[in-house]
């Protein structure tokens, strides 16, 4: 059993500002800024993470930055995105960037990879979006953690 820790909060949940993806950025960040975070897995990296970051105006290297120095609880995570200069934090950019999360397709190469790797068919039965597909995969890879 590893002392790295698979994300298992999903992309398709969003906290009190209503905003799909940004808890599991800040789980992601919080780990990998205490050398928890599972290897395979980037804290603030590119696709999810910069695709929220960016639709609501918040640098992500500065959601990095602030998530590195100050480890803090989610709440106070949200706050200080709240805080940020410019942000965009309106219902039409929060309902933009959440049809953009779950609307996401992964090409078909990155389907038929996640399905083989736990073990089903790529037979259309398996909805397509990518949150229910990195879903998947992160219980793959959360089983294999433990159970290896």
């Amino acid at each position: 059993m590893s002392n790295k820790i698979v994300p298992l909060i999903s992309s398709g949940i969003s906290g009190p500002l209503g905003l799909l993806h940004l808890p599991r950025l800040w789980q992601k960040g919080l780990l990998g800024a205490v050398g928890s975070l599972a290897d395979g897995y980037s804290d603030i990296g590119p696709g999810y993470d910069h695709m929220v970051l960016d639709a609501i105006g918040v640098d992500p290297e500065k959601a990095k930055a602030f998530i590195r120095a100050t480890k803090p609880t989610y709440v106070a995570f949200e706050a200080w995105i709240r805080a940020y200069p410019g942000v965009k934090l309106d219902k039409a950019t929060i309902f933009a960037s959440n049809a953009g999360v779950a609307g996401y397709i992964h090409t078909p190469d990155v389907r038929k990879a996640v399905l083989a790797a736990v073990g089903l068919e790529d037979d259309g039965s398996v909805n397509p979006g990518a949150v229910d597909l990195n879903n998947l995969d992160d219980w793959q890879d959360f089983h294999r953690s433990v159970a290896s």
